[in-house]
């Protein structure tokens, strides 16, 4: 996601990509005053959009059910329509969170079988939905888990406010500081960017100190270098 599009007061602090089959997949873990969750976005092969958003006790709740489906499906003869329900669905799970309805139905339809994710919020909320291709079940759920891993279950929220993120720009790179937070601890990415290229650092709060001290000394040998005049510079 590019920076002018985050939601204000919302960090992203990692993210994955999944391709399967003609589907892109993006699931971003992400924070805000109100705590940590993830976004799974979905990306057609004709470029159109999807995404759900999950609390991340919700999404262990998800992973969980991933396996269970895929077990499902491992055991499921080849498509056979005479014996197709009318509906489609083969298997169906519901998860609820807070006000948020999550409907899980595996379906079978003329371009194969499919893990539907649909999306509602109380009170006439609009619905969200995405479809995962049932091979692709496994692959999501191990994914999900590599990103459960690292930042836990535990839906939280910021223990104080993290400072916003800064820029600044070195001709024709941009530099972005962003300060983030997860179950290590708080830490500061600094992301170098230029056309088609992104590389970027991480560095613990512990360390920042430490950082601070060492380009300090940098700046001030450079400083006292170049105030040496040609005649001393040549002793």
């Amino acid at each position: 996601m590019e920076k002018g599009q985050q939601q204000v007061g919302e960090q992203e602090l990692a993210t994955k990509m999944l391709q399967i089959q003609s589907k892109r997949f993006y699931i971003d873990v992400k924070q805000n005053r109100r705590g940590r969750f993830m976004k799974v976005a979905e990306i057609g092969a004709d470029g159109r959009r999807n995404q759900v958003f999950l609390a991340l006790s919700t999404a262990a709740e998800f992973r969980d059910h991933l396996s269970l489906f895929s077990d499902f499906y491992a055991n499921l003869g080849p498509p056979n329509p005479d014996t197709l329900p009318e509906d489609g669905k083969l298997k169906s799970e519901t998860m609820v969170k807070d006000n948020r309805r999550y409907y899980l139905d595996l379906k079978e339809n003329s371009r194969g079988r499919f893990l539907r994710v649909s999306q509602t919020i109380a009170r006439g909320g609009p619905r969200c939905q995405i479809a995962i291709p049932a091979q692709g079940m496994i692959e999501f759920r191990d994914a999900l888990q590599e990103l459960l891993d690292e930042f836990g279950t535990d839906d939280g929220g910021y223990k104080g406010e993290l400072p916003e993120g800064r820029h600044m720009r070195v001709e024709n790179k941009n530099f972005y500081f962003d300060i983030g937070q997860n179950n290590r601890g708080i830490y500061m990415r600094i992301s170098e960017v230029k056309t088609n290229f992104r590389t970027a650092i991480t560095i613990p709060e512990k360390s920042w100190s430490r950082f601070r001290d060492i380009f300090a000394d940098y700046v001030d040998k450079m400083k006292d270098g170049g105030e040496k005049g040609p005649s001393e510079s040549n002793k």
